[in-house]
């Protein structure tokens, strides 16, 4: 029998219309896929229903692979692709295993020779690498910055140099309710000439880009917090 393939599938970014983010191609893919392995089940649910309305729901198997999950890919999802079921793979927001555990999925899948299907859909991180006026040909994305004070000061310096150095744009995020605190550290740590970029909101009515030096950075006050945000430094 036919083995199934792994389709990455992506989500939306904000909550913005489903045609100007995803692609009309991801609708068939949706339609003909009733097998997914997503990060919430929930969330998923309430996506596929955007996408495909007429689709039921209750013939989808879904497997979550959350930070409080534990799935069983030998039995969850080598069993099923073997028998020739294509599965979806579903983040939360964005695309699947970019800053997103689901990376070990396709990596499991590539040791069993199953043949991985991205689809074109909204990054965060590329979106804003690209309105960010920084270089796009020698970048970095460094996820999560240390929450311990001394290592993220740290770290931030570490990047700063390294963005020096080799004209490399360093990416990075933090977690929504922490962005104004990050915002400060940054502005306090590096250069005054080094370029901030923060890009919150991306794809939504609320979107904002702003790339200036942090001389600039520390006469404006910003609120970030708890909206989605990627950094960029350079």
């Amino acid at each position: 029998m036919k083995k199934g393939n792994l389709i990455l599938i992506p989500n939306l970014i904000g909550e913005n219309s489903i045609t100007e983010s995803i692609p009309l191609n991801i609708h068939k893919e949706i339609t003909n896929t009733n097998f997914y392995i997503v990060e919430n089940i929930r969330s998923a649910r309430r996506f596929i229903k955007k996408i495909c309305p007429k689709k039921i729901i209750e013939e989808i198997t879904f497997f979550a692979y959350g930070k409080h999950d534990k799935i069983d890919l030998e039995k969850d999802f080598l069993q099923n692709i073997l028998s020739g079921n294509d599965i979806g793979l579903i983040s939360e927001a964005g695309v699947p295993a970019v800053a997103d555990p689901g990376s070990k999925i396709v990596e499991y899948a590539h040791n069993y020779n199953i043949k991985v299907r991205p689809l074109v859909g909204p990054s965060s991180i590329l979106l804003s690498l690209m309105a960010s006026g920084m270089n796009g040909q020698n970048f970095s994305f460094s996820g999560y910055l240390p929450i311990e004070k001394k290592a993220r000061v740290n770290k931030i310096k570490e990047l700063e140099k390294i963005a020096i150095k080799k004209e490399q744009t360093q990416i990075f995020m933090e977690t929504p309710y922490r962005n104004n605190k990050l915002f400060e550290t940054l502005i306090k740590t590096c250069s005054l000439n080094t370029r901030l970029c923060i890009a919150s909101n991306i794809t939504t009515e609320k979107e904002s880009i702003l790339t200036k030096d942090i001389s600039e950075w520390r006469n404006i006050k910003i609120d970030i917090n708890k909206q989605p945000t990627i950094f960029l430094i350079s």
